[in-house]
């Protein structure tokens, strides 16, 4: 065992030139992997693990011992509180949404071969353009549930999740991630050509998913008999959701130095639920649930952020291609603040690898783990992989596509670039 010494004066013990702290974590996900059916034990175990070798061990750049894990906690609160909520939240919105009824309205419009499945993640698609992902997918698995009559295939579950993270890529309200180049000074110009990757990827994905799941379960063929669309949770839905991204936008733009300070999202969300219990009551029964899957989350994200990745490789495509595939291990928060310290990123590829790369397993991104909560049996990484084999293919070929269409063009001094927003909120 040898030890080197971060910047940040914090001793990195490391093994064959591997700092320790990345074994644990990888030895974390490996068991996720293997015991796919205590997940949340899992998470915990090696939570705490990784807690204990930091204090004893390494300590944090916050600080040494208790009192740095402490100050740490209270960096990361507002991300890790933000995220809590709105998988509660959208969770709850998302069984408001299956009680509206629209989703059996659905056979209507769409077609009734596996043509209707591929349209239902264009939905999708389009929804996590403007929503959050967590939602977006939310959304589209409540409607999958209609539609499909409970039975949605896992590869049609992956592909649900990949299209609400494709979806987001390009729109820096879609996403955390394109969210935090916003706040951070890219325009959204710079972050939209990221939907050639993303629109090239949907197809990849989308078609091939569609046909598992008209195989395993085909798709309705007519509506359900005098549907009655109740409106009134229609409208609380809408209510939500429209609370979500006007305080998005509010928050990053006017304030962004205080969306560091207090989880406004998160708690606007939660305020909307609360308001609106007194029209619609909310399916609280899948609480208990929704809380362990965000735990499980919370738990990755957290061990994820005592990592000590002081800075990324070089700026460059090849980079950006591996930084996908990262994300689907690693949470891509870190990673796109990291990126965003570096600077001379293309941000669109930034944001369809990072965004996009959390599809390939369940866990690697918060839409996975919220979706996977209503979706138990998809929470293991070989049937993730096995199913839905055509994400990890659309995210080459879409990185492929980006590459040869737009090409790689790196962008710098984005701290100065003019939010063209501010004329709407200001």
């Amino acid at each position: 065992m040898s030890v080197v010494t971060a910047p940040v004066t914090v001793i990195i013990p490391t093994i064959m030139g591997v700092p320790v702290d990345f074994i644990l974590f990888a030895a974390l996900l490996l068991g996720i992997a293997v015991f796919h059916h205590q997940t949340m034990r899992v998470a915990l175990i090696g939570l705490a693990v990784i807690v204990a070798y930091k204090v004893l061990v390494t300590g944090f750049p916050s600080g040494p011992g208790l009192p740095g894990f402490v100050r740490h906690l209270h960096l990361e609160g507002v991300m890790l509180t933000n995220l809590f909520l709105l998988l509660i939240g959208f969770g709850l919105l998302s069984r408001h949404f299956e009680k509206t009824r629209i989703p059996a309205v659905l056979p209507r419009v769409l077609p009734h071969d596996w043509k209707g499945g591929f349209w239902l993640l264009v939905i999708v698609f389009v929804l996590s353009s403007f929503l959050d992902n967590i939602a977006a997918a939310l959304i589209g698995g409540a409607m999958a549930h209609t539609l499909f009559r409970g039975k949605v295939h896992v590869g049609y579950l992956a592909a649900i999740v990949a299209a609400s993270n494709a979806g987001g890529a390009g729109s820096v309200v879609g996403d955390t991630t394109t969210t935090m180049m916003w706040i951070d000074g890219v325009s959204p110009l710079d972050v939209l050509h990221a939907y050639v990757g993303s629109g090239v990827a949907l197809i990849v994905f989308g078609i091939p998913a569609a046909i598992q799941q008209q195989r395993y379960s085909p798709i309705l063929r007519h509506e359900h008999e005098h549907v009655h669309v109740d409106w009134p949770r229609a409208g609380i839905v809408f209510f939500i959701l429209a609370t979500a991204v006007i305080v998005n936008v509010i928050v990053n733009v006017q304030f962004s130095e205080a969306s560091d300070a207090f989880p406004y999202i998160g708690t606007s969300v939660a305020a909307a639920v609360l308001i609106t219990a007194m029209i619609r009551r909310p399916d609280w029964e899948i609480v208990p649930e929704s809380t362990k899957g965000s735990i499980f989350l919370l738990s990755l994200v957290l061990c994820a952020t005592m990592m000590p990745v002081e800075r990324l490789p070089g700026a460059a495509w090849q980079t950006a291609l591996g930084l996908g595939f990262v994300s689907a291990v690693f949470d891509n928060i870190p990673l796109t603040a990291l990126a965003l310290k570096q600077g001379g990123y293309d941000w669109g590829f930034l944001a369809f690898a990072v965004g996009f790369g959390g599809s390939m397993i369940w866990f690697g991104s918060s839409a996975g783990v919220a979706l996977s909560n209503l979706y138990p049996e998809s929470k293991s990484v070989v049937l993730w992989l096995r199913h839905g084999w055509h994400v990890t293919v659309a995210y080459v070929v879409g990185f492929i596509a980006l590459l040869t269409i737009a090409g790689w063009q790196a962008h710098d001094a984005h701290k100065t670039t003019f939010f063209f927003f501010d004329s709407f909120v200001g």
